[in-house]
């Protein structure tokens, strides 16, 4: 049996998820079975399992879901990686400022 503690911090690395989000931002994730449409989420793409994301959830599509970034200028999501599997939803960033996201 695995055991994973329910809530992770990650890291924001690069400018996919601005204006929301930035890169530096540190990010409190709670482990979810169950996603909003439009929550902030952390993420693998089934055709990058080696990619840890962090991107909004659009909708379900396939038993996963679709995920994009908030810049449309950046399009490291599934418009060219698919769909995706959620980790879990973004709580709150703690650092640089606390800001609840959800």
């Amino acid at each position: 049996m695995s055991w994973q503690l329910p809530l992770f911090a990650v890291l924001v690395q690069g400018p996919s998820m601005a204006p929301t989000l930035h890169g530096g931002d540190a990010l409190l994730v709670r482990r979810v079975r169950r996603v909003r449409p439009h929550s902030v989420v952390v993420a693998r793409f089934r055709a990058r399992p080696e990619l840890l994301v962090v991107k909004r959830a659009i909708r379900e599509q396939d038993g996963g879901w679709w995920v994009q970034g908030d810049n449309e200028f950046v399009t490291d999501d599934s418009r060219a990686y698919g769909v995706a599997d959620v980790i879990g939803q973004v709580v709150f960033r703690y650092w640089p400022q606390p800001r609840r996201l959800s």
